[in-house]
């Protein structure tokens, strides 16, 4: 089964972060994380702009449908055990719509919220888990 592909924001230390998080939490190894500025983007998504691509998270599913921000984490909570809470929460109705909302506002902020929360120093020190990147399809954050 092809593994499901985050698309996320390298340049970001905030996103680096949660991408580092995301691949302690993926035990079963459904995701691939592809920083925005990889080669593969193209081939994986062709319509996103790299601007749309700096705003939020994507998830490009093995059936090739794309998810974008709050959806996008929803669909990849759904999938991760310790996650599955946060997603049935997404899924309750009209939460999503609120999520969108605050997920933007936290998108238009990250570097802010970086620097407040030293996502930077975070990730020195949070380990890469083994197997990201090469050959297991993770991409090195």
């Amino acid at each position: 089964m092809n593994p499901n592909t985050v698309l996320y924001d390298n340049e970001c230390s905030f996103c680096t972060f949660q991408m580092k998080l995301l691949s302690w939490l993926d035990w079963g190894n459904r995701f691939a994380l592809v920083p925005a500025a990889d080669a593969r983007v193209g081939v994986l998504a062709p319509d996103l702009t790299a601007e749309q691509l700096n705003e939020a998270i994507h998830c490009v599913t093995s059936d090739g449908r794309i998810h974008r921000g709050a959806r996008a984490i929803r669909f990849i909570s759904l999938r991760l055990p310790l996650l599955v809470p946060l997603a049935l929460f997404l899924w309750l109705p009209g939460v999503i719509l609120v999520a969108e909302r605050v997920y933007a506002l936290i998108s238009r902020n990250r570097q802010l919220i970086s620097g407040l929360f030293g996502c930077k120093g975070a990730c020195a020190l949070m380990p890469d888990r083994a197997g990201i990147g090469g050959k297991s399809g993770k991409a090195k954050p």
